[in-house]
């Protein structure tokens, strides 16, 4: 039971693969196609707009069922017209640096008071035919609340300034002092969730059909 997962990151597909294994599940890549697709224009304004263009665009490419995931995040406290939500990089019309990025969300954190809840959203679209399209965007597809502080911790990763400002709500510690065992506890509703949608749209007719022997 085979179906494109409508990624370039290797990162990202093997997380999924690892998500979806245990329902029968088996994920494969762009890459993994042969079939070249070009870049896409993630225009969308929310992580579920962009997730349905992907997916569009793999799927009028490929001809086969697919899926595209997006995401976005969102800072309780903040109004709605400065939610970073797809944007998180894009602040005014300039892609922020790392270090630029760490000085912009410090900031928005100590106008908040030091620290705000956030949450990065996720959004899908499951393809499965022309008149098969399935969608959703909500917390149980979505990574934990954590806390953006004001002050960052010491530790940098390139690609990942956000880590350096993000903290467990549950223990008050930094993510980066928290160890592998807290990490892989946190994601367990995240796959969860994703298992939970395609056990809804993905019927044993269906999974037969997308097979790739």
């Amino acid at each position: 039971m085979t179906i494109v997962y409508g990624t370039g990151n290797p990162a990202k597909l093997v997380s999924m693969r690892e998500a979806l294994a245990p329902i029968g599940v088996h994920v494969v890549g762009l890459s993994e196609t042969g079939v070249y697709i070009p870049d896409v224009d993630e225009n969308g304004a929310s992580p579920l707009e962009n997730a349905r263009i992907k997916a569009f665009a793999y799927y009028n490419a490929l001809k086969r069922p697919v899926f595209a995931c997006d995401s976005g995040l969102y800072i309780e406290g903040l109004p709605d017209k400065e939610q970073p939500g797809v944007h998180v990089r894009m602040i005014g019309g300039k892609r922020l640096s790392d270090d630029e990025m760490i000085t912009h969300y410090s900031a928005i954190a100590r106008r908040l008071g030091g620290r705000a809840a956030a949450r990065y959203k996720n959004g899908i679209c499951l393809i499965m035919s022309d008149s098969e399209v399935y969608e959703h965007f909500g917390d149980d597809i979505s990574g934990e609340a954590f806390c953006l502080v004001s002050a960052p911790h010491s530790k940098r990763v390139e690609g990942y300034p956000l880590d350096s400002l993000s903290i467990h709500i549950g223990s008050g510690e930094y993510y980066y002092d928290r160890d592998d065992r807290d990490v892989d506890f946190s994601m367990d509703s995240w796959r969860a969730g994703f298992q939970a949608f395609f056990r809804d749209h993905l019927h044993t007719n269906r999974l037969e059909a997308a097979t790739v022997d």
